[in-house]
């Protein structure tokens, strides 16, 4: 692998030309019309306008993104996460054109993409799973009686979806009957696939997520567990590892089985197995994630390990270089993500141009951005603008620093989910690490 072309935006993008950088690998970043003052422009090697400033026009345009590579000469493409890193298809075309996918295989993606089919794997491997229909249900009738064996409340969900899209929570049979077929619609319309599954509802869980690296010959391991329990509409505002509800225990089984689950497909690259936990320590797979996560630095913070240059070696060729036995963990690392939304507001986005920003610092901070004072955040692509990552000796410490992180964190000209962050550290349920996915219910800022 000589050059690689990272086909994506933002902080994940300028976090693989950083271990491109330092492994000796030239890099290509790409960019839309909107991005053209990017800091992964100035940053790559080489760098080539793929589009317009919607994501379709550019980003998210298979054959744009393999046009460039073949123009500049990459030979291998890293997708980052979003975008086109779960689809299948552009990774069946990367290796068609005889560029290396910095991932999984196609046919990896597409069996944990399809989530009926992911839990069916999953079952197979004795990975415990929530209990639900065998495949899609297709029959309202058939909803109905799958709901009588295992009870009410139980969640319909998209086979193909993700983001919390395509989920429906029936707590009777006339919540049942309405909203199967919104569920169905609501899928087709987001993913072009109208398949749904049921589910059990475990009311107000744990979200844990394993992180694992895998080299597509036989060998993977787990970099402990994240707790991603802070969720707005599902999606993850703060995580942290190790979780403050998983003992010694809870974590040697999620872990066993996370890999379990990851061997079953003989999994290549960096990817992660999601669980509910529910307050008897029970755990249920949910997902598998098939490509580096926004959360991958709270895991990098606790284990020291870089995952982004052990996709780049995987994808390689080249096989894991530690066995379960070197992984160690020391103490405790918290990621908070910087969007650019007023949270005073329902947490409306706030585009436009950042006239002061200021990054914190000292002992065992860290900050993933491509921002800086004078940039204009486009209002096409996602919020996020930063992601504030403290490492502490015990979870006291980290809370703390991050505290004292967030208070020096300056962004002027837009809002930010900073003061969000503050309120939420400051909170005795936050604090005492009693709270679940249900935490924002009731929570006021």
């Amino acid at each position: 692998m000589e050059k690689v072309l990272i086909a994506n935006r933002g902080e994940i993008a300028l976090r693989v030309i950083r271990a491109c950088i330092e492994l000796g690998i030239k890099t290509v970043a790409v960019y839309s019309e909107a991005d053209r003052d990017s800091l992964h422009t100035w940053l790559a090697d080489e760098d080539i306008c793929i589009g317009k400033a919607r994501a379709t026009e550019s980003y998210l345009d298979p054959r744009r993104i393999i046009s460039a590579a073949v123009v500049t000469g990459a030979d291998a493409i890293h997708p980052g996460y979003g975008f086109l890193a779960e689809n299948a298809d552009f990774a069946e075309m990367c290796e068609e054109h005889g560029i290396t996918f910095i991932g999984p295989t196609a046919e990896q993606i597409r069996s944990m993409g399809d989530k009926a089919q992911a839990k069916k794997l999953m079952r197979e491997a004795d990975v415990p799973t929530t209990p639900g229909s065998e495949g899609l249900v297709e029959e309202l009738d058939d909803a109905i009686q799958i709901t009588k064996e295992i009870g009410y409340p139980v969640i319909i969900k998209a086979t193909a979806g993700g983001g919390g899209k395509g989920m429906r929570i029936a707590n009777d049979e006339n919540e049942l009957i309405k909203n199967f077929e919104m569920a169905r619609v609501e899928a087709g319309a987001a993913f072009g696939n109208s398949g749904v599954y049921i589910e059990k509802f475990i009311v107000n869980p744990h979200h844990i997520e394993v992180q694992l690296l895998g080299d597509g010959q036989g060998n993977v391991i787990h970099l402990g567990e994240r707790d991603c329990s802070i969720q707005r509409r599902h999606q993850k505002l703060i995580e942290e590892s190790p979780s403050p509800i998983v003992d010694d225990e809870l974590r040697a089984k999620l872990g066993n089985a996370a890999v379990l689950g990851a061997k079953k497909i003989n999994y290549r690259g960096a990817g992660t197995i999601e669980f509910l936990v529910d307050d008897d320590k029970n755990f249920y797979f949910m997902e598998m994630n098939t490509r580096i996560q926004v959360e991958h630095p709270v895991s990098e913070m606790i284990s020291e390990i870089d995952l982004v240059k052990e996709q780049l070696r995987v994808a390689s060729g080249q096989k894991l270089r530690f066995t379960q036995n070197d992984i160690h963990f020391r103490g405790h690392a918290i990621e908070t993500r910087i969007n650019a939304e007023n949270p005073f507001d329902n947490f409306m986005p706030s585009p436009g141009k950042i006239t002061s920003f200021h990054i914190p610092g000292g002992l065992g901070v860290r900050v993933d951005t491509h921002a800086y004072a004078g940039y204009i955040i486009p209002p096409y692509y996602d919020s996020m603008i930063a992601k504030l990552i403290v490492w502490g000796e015990d979870r006291a410490e980290a809370i703390a620093r991050m505290q004292r992180a967030l208070q020096e964190f300056i962004v002027e000209g837009i809002k930010t989910t900073i003061p969000f962050h503050q309120k939420v550290m400051q909170d005795k349920r936050f604090r005492d690490g009693k709270f679940d996915t249900g935490f924002l219910d009731d929570f006021e800022l």
